[in-house]
């Protein structure tokens, strides 16, 4: 099908991301305990702990930032990490962290979160741990990674360049330099954050609990908990993990969106580097009192990663879920000829903009997203798109539209649980 073939071509950069991440994480453990067999089994775990857990599955097999974002935050903890110095020398380090922050900032401006990770180590030099620490500001090192970073934020040049060739939707219309503030600052949502009640934040925190104890299990939480709480060594990877979940679970918790659990996948790649320390020093403890059983603990915890990816599966597997492709048919299907369809709510507005602008389907239709006809660049879009169309006023409503263009017959679309399809002549 070619909207199956486009959303593989499209998704095959998540499932990368997700990929690298893990072998990332893999890395990181291995080389932050003793090189033993002990810490093979702790990488593997970790590793399998990130990719199988639920919500990075569910984000790796669709178009999204999220996979993406999650292997920036696993690039610049390995970059910031104590071992990181034997890998790359330290001016090219510099400049290494720099770009991966910058970049990742390009892609989620929430990276921005893990500014104390990059410039910390340049104010302060450590002689062996972080708790010798001793006050220097490195004035070249800093440079060097803000201007890094600044090359990694030329990425957002490509949004007015974009904005340039008229895309059929043209988000912001980042060619002025107010649109273009307004894109990449988020003001769109920034009205979300922390406009919380505190019986609505207590609600939310026990929600972000209950989605650890999914991802991992009370095995995986426990044995995460115990790498933290017990096995825990003055490092910079333990420092930077513990700064990354306690930011990022403020920020989901405080942001008031339906969606804002997605911004606890950085602090779950955390936790699941928890997991290997746990599993390493557990494994240590049997190997001093118990030593046939040394390797049981690994092998049980990777089977129980397993199991619980196997319980998972139904809910990550998307290839039998065609709710989508089924709307966006009976919509083509349904809609009179030349008529203009006024999609309300997420799902039912990019559905129509796939099958209309991506597919080119049904050419004769006018497809407007009732949400955003208030927005100047919205309307410009669609003068763009459809210069036969008339909006009246500055801020046109649906109503407004249809009286000013009586020729069109009129379909309103929606999906909330179902398929919601009401056309009119």
């Amino acid at each position: 099908l070619p909207i199956g073939s486009l959303a593989f071509r499209t998704n095959l950069l998540s499932a990368f991301a997700t990929v690298f991440a893990a072998i990332l994480i893999y890395v990181l453990v291995i080389r932050s305990l003793p090189s033993t067999s002990e810490s093979i089994y702790a990488g593997l775990i970790s590793a399998f702990a990130f990719g199988l857990s639920p919500l990075v599955w569910s984000q790796s097999v669709i178009t999204e930032v999220y996979a993406l974002h999650a292997l920036f935050v696993i690039v610049i903890l390995f970059l910031a990490s104590d071992h990181a110095i034997s890998y790359f020398p330290r001016k090219r380090l510099d400049v290494l962290i720099g770009l991966a922050f910058g970049l990742g900032m390009g892609n989620h401006i929430t990276t921005i979160l893990l500014f104390p990770i990059l410039i910390f180590p340049t104010f302060f030099h450590f002689d062996s741990v972080p708790s010798a620490a001793k006050w220097r500001l490195d004035t070249r090192s800093i440079f060097r990674r803000l201007f890094w970073a600044g090359i990694g934020l030329l990425a957002y040049l490509s949004l007015p360049l974009r904005a340039l060739s008229q895309p059929k939707v043209n988000w912001g219309n980042p060619v002025t330099l107010d649109g273009f503030l307004w894109l990449v600052s988020g003001k769109l949502y920034q009205e979300q954050f922390f406009g919380l009640t505190v019986d609505l934040g207590v609600s939310r925190m026990r929600a972000a609990a209950g989605i650890l104890i999914e991802q991992f299990g009370i095995v995986g939480l426990v044995i995460g908990l115990i790498g933290l709480l017990v096995f825990y060594k003055p490092s910079r990877l333990y420092i930077n993990t513990i700064w990354t979940i306690s930011i990022f679970t403020f920020f989901a918790i405080g942001y008031s969106t339906i969606d804002s659990y997605m911004y606890l996948i950085p602090a779950f790649s955390c936790f699941a580097i928890w997991i290997g320390f746990g599993v390493s020093g557990l494994m240590d403890m049997f190997h001093q009192r118990f030593r046939k059983f040394e390797s049981g603990i690994s092998l049980v915890v990777i089977l129980f990663l397993f199991l619980q990816a196997g319980n998972h599966w139904a809910s990550v597997d998307a290839s039998k879920d065609m709710r989508a492709e089924q709307f966006g048919k009976d919509v083509l299907l349904q809609a009179p000829a030349n008529a203009i369809i006024f999609a309300k709510g997420d799902k039912a507005i990019f559905t129509m903009w796939y099958f209309h602008y991506a597919l080119q389907g049904r050419p004769d239709l006018v497809v407007i997203a009732t949400d955003l006809l208030h927005f100047d660049w919205y309307q410009k879009s669609l003068h763009t798109n459809y210069p036969q169309l008339n909006l009246p006023g500055a801020y046109p409503f649906a109503s407004t539209v249809v009286a000013a263009n009586p020729q069109h017959p009129v379909c309103y679309v929606e999906y909330i649980q179902r398929s919601e399809i009401s056309c009119k002549p």
